[in-house]
């Protein structure tokens, strides 16, 4: 069977995080139209037995670290970039295709590389043809292909490219495993999923989630989760007046979850102040961010 880590590298928002629920079929990573939704190297592994099990990894928006947080991200794609036997390039077709040729051209990638440009839905004109050949000119293109997760387009097509250049061997997980991450960290990301969703400038990026709690009841799964927060001004905000907001977090949170999950949950949330976390590294691996 044909077997390989296959890593999706781009600049943020690019889009990655789609493109991996689309290969796998499930929701692994959490979407959002704001830029640094993904803060860790999110594995997910796609296996068809007897013929190929392919292990995906989301990656952090590739930036300039600013803060420890950033550098922790970056370790992410670096780690990333050390494993990979394929490498998804990714950039939308209407985005800026000279930065992205830097920042793809500066990875230097020793692996098969696939230019993927996506949203080809939105393409006008000749843009397509125009990515197909700017693209495929660059040292660092072994394939190029246009997609589009909404229209359904290519991603079958993008599958088979992938396998084209994975070797045989032995699999590394279990065939029934979709990732090596606990579910207590997906829990926690979709509830960050919904602050991006209902907060905006700050907010989603001073906060991070820790999830305290997870217990198998009988009839239910009891969460808590610690909602953190930079400053007092954006816990209130958070919780919002009478507890208006952190009840909306907490009820699209519960209903991603139960799907998620498969079962009933109960969930209690926390809004608590950890002044200048993101450049704490005690702290920062108290919740999780390890590379």
């Amino acid at each position: 069977m044909k077997v390989g880590f296959v890593n999706i590298f781009g600049k943020p928002n690019a889009g990655k995080s789609t493109l991996l629920n689309a290969l796998i079929g499930e929701k692994m990573a959490i979407v959002s139209h704001k830029v640094q939704t993904t803060r860790h190297r999110i594995k997910a592994f796609l296996n068809k037995e007897w013929e190929y099990q392919i292990i995906f990894s989301d990656t952090p928006g590739i930036i300039e670290p600013k803060y420890k947080l950033h550098e922790k991200m970056m370790k992410a794609v670096k780690s990333s970039l050390e494993d990979a036997d394929v490498a998804l390039l990714l950039v939308e077709i209407n985005d800026n295709w000279e930065e992205a040729d830097k920042i793809f051209s500066s990875l230097k990638l020793k692996v098969p590389c696939i230019v993927i440009t996506s949203k080809t839905d939105l393409a006008k004109d000749n843009r397509e043809e125009e990515a197909k050949a700017f693209f495929s000119s660059k040292s660092y293109c072994k394939e190029w292909i246009g997609i589009s997760v909404t229209a359904g387009k290519n991603v079958d097509k993008l599958l088979e490219l992938i396998l084209k250049y994975l070797k045989e061997g032995q699999p590394f997980y279990d065939e029934e495993d979709l990732t090596d991450l606990p579910t207590k960290f997906f829990v926690g990301e979709i509830v960050r999923e919904k602050i991006f969703e209902l907060f905006e400038q700050e907010i989603p990026y001073d906060t991070t989630v820790m999830v305290n709690e997870f217990k198998e009841k009988t009839s239910l799964i009891k969460i808590q989760a610690d909602i953190i927060v930079q400053r007092e001004s954006q816990k209130a905000i958070i919780l919002g007046e009478g507890g208006k907001m952190i009840k909306q977090v907490g009820s699209l949170a519960r209903k991603d979850i139960e799907e998620f999950l498969g079962q009933k949950i109960f969930l209690e949330l926390f809004v608590k102040v950890k002044n200048k976390w993101r450049d704490d590294d005690f702290k920062l691996r108290e919740y999780g961010y390890n590379s």
